[in-house]
């Protein structure tokens, strides 16, 4: 049976695919795009390292407008991209009997409420599976235990979250200083291999 993981190249991802992988899924790591900005090379890279197969999941230029309105609107970045990860996911559905994230306990964003998850589940008549009873101290210990991960400063070539097409849109129409506001800098995890005593 094939899944699907919405992926960004980070650990909590790289995590939920190998758990679906060691119960006997097919994984496909997927990395959606909207056209803007080829955020999706970072990902392709990790789920290379990884021997996972990777693809582009293409999404309408218009769901990323609608979210950027949003987070200019609201001031703060949460709910556009809430939107945005909830449209991702019906897109993943049309494809996929299982579709999982990496999203864990602890998140705020991208993050999807019970009632939610019930409805997505029910619309699409399709699975869902997240790491929501995972906190980030066990998250990293098993991290730790299967890859090796790199932490830097997020920029535009080494991160492929929503934030990086989200970013390039609102630094091109209102400039790059409203987009640090709205973005912060700050470190961020990207797998670039396993562990050298690793069973894969």
């Amino acid at each position: 049976m094939k899944a699907a993981v919405l992926y960004s190249g980070g650990k909590d991802s790289s995590l939920m695919a190998v758990i679906l992988k060691r119960l006997g899924y097919e994984v496909e790591l997927l990395t959606a795009n909207f056209g803007v900005f080829p955020s999706w090379k970072s990902a392709a890279n990790s789920a290379s390292c990884l021997g996972f197969k990777h693809r582009i999941l293409d999404a309408k230029s218009t769901l990323l407008e609608g979210a950027v309105s949003m987070i200019l609107k609201d001031g703060f970045p949460n709910n556009g991209i809430n939107h945005l990860h909830r449209e991702v996911l019906r897109l993943a559905a049309e494809n996929y009997s299982l579709v999982a994230d990496g999203t864990r306990r602890d998140d705020r964003v991208p993050k999807l409420n019970s009632a939610e998850i019930q409805s997505f589940e029910d619309s699409n008549n399709v699975q869902y599976l997240n790491l929501a009873g995972w906190g980030h101290k066990t998250i990293n210990q098993l991290s730790e235990q299967f890859f090796s991960v790199v932490k830097e400063p997020t920029s535009m070539e080494n991160n492929s979250d929503y934030e990086i097409e989200i970013r390039y849109l609102i630094t091109r129409d209102e400039g790059e200083d409203t987009a640090c506001k709205l973005f912060p800098p700050h470190i961020q995890s990207r797998v670039i291999g396993w562990r050298e005593y690793e069973q894969k």
